[in-house]
């Protein structure tokens, strides 16, 4: 099995405490959330039809989707209302690191070639 590639993302500041920011690393959009003690990230879609989860509304350790008020568990990744689901979002490791957001993403999503996120260290979060 292989190990997960940590990736560097943005700056903290760059991610206001109780928000999430979408960012592309390879081909995943992962939604990353400052919860003011820690980072957490995750899948940016929600199971449910596929709404924007760094758009949603932070509550505790989950996120509220914009869309239709599915709300996933940040920690599990599972959801949490509507009732018992078996649906659920993946989610990544991730820390902050001398100020500096990390992700830890499967190495297959960031292997080096064309189009692939090898070709950079940093990924820009999207405003």
């Amino acid at each position: 099995m292989t190990e997960p590639r940590w990736i560097r993302v943005t700056a903290l500041e760059n991610i206001p405490a109780r928000e999430g920011r979408s960012v592309l690393i390879g081909d995943r959009e992962i939604a990353i959330f400052n919860l003011g003690d820690r980072i957490l990230a995750a899948d940016n879609r929600c199971p449910h039809q596929g709404g924007p989860l760094c758009d949603g509304i932070v509550t505790g350790t989950s996120v509220v989707c914009p869309l239709h008020a599915w709300k996933v568990s940040l920690c599990s990744g599972r959801v949490e209302r509507p009732g018992a689901s078996e649906r659920c979002v993946r989610t990544y490791p991730a820390r902050i690191d001398e100020g500096i957001v990390l992700v830890a993403v499967p190495a297959m999503a960031v292997e080096t070639g064309p189009g692939h996120a090898e070709s950079f260290n940093t990924v820009a979060i999207e405003a």
